[in-house]
């Protein structure tokens, strides 16, 4: 009876040792704000944690050799910042507002209610983008619809598909260091 509860504990532990499939690394940055006025103290805790993750995949899967090579494959990084401002805490996207640089020309985008919106350097509003539920972006200007997201740079990456050519665009707007 001892061998037979044995041996099912031990069945029970190895399948929870599988192998892990994805590399997964986690970073939290915490900045605490104190500022001292006429009204008193105002203490403000940011909280941004980031987390990348890679799927691991192998070049020759159906290979029988024991050591394997893996591909490289593409990393996603979510990000999210938490704010805690006189005992509130509050869930918000990464600030994306900023000057950004497309052929020369300098665009602006600045958060607004539902999203974001872009300026040309005139001030006069360009498009808009709106977030989606897969942590994207729909960017709706006067002639185009796009798809787009952020790259782990801070770029803005459009996709646009043109259906005369049966092809997908990419633009990339550069974001413009302080």
């Amino acid at each position: 009876m001892k061998k037979l509860v044995f041996g099912m504990l031990v069945i029970l532990f190895s399948l929870h040792s599988q192998a892990q499939n994805k590399n997964v690394k986690s970073e939290v940055l915490t900045t605490t704000t104190t500022v001292h006025n006429a009204d008193g103290e105002k203490k403000t805790v940011e909280t941004q944690e980031i987390q990348e993750v890679q799927n691991i995949e192998l070049k020759d899967a159906d290979t029988n050799v024991l050591n394997k090579e893996t591909t490289a494959t593409p990393v996603q990084v979510t990000k999210t910042t938490k704010i805690t401002e006189n005992g509130i805490t509050k869930v918000v996207d990464i600030k994306r507002s900023a000057y950004y640089n497309l052929n020369g020309q300098k665009y602006q985008i600045k958060a607004d209610k539902a999203g974001y919106s872009m300026y040309f350097p005139q001030g006069t509003k360009a498009a808009i983008l709106r977030k989606t539920s897969n942590n994207n972006y729909i960017y709706k200007s006067k002639n185009n619809t796009s798809y787009g997201y952020f790259d782990v740079d801070g770029n803005l990456i459009l996709e646009t598909y043109d259906d005369k050519t049966d092809k997908v665009t990419v633009t990339k707007y550069d974001v413009l260091q302080k």
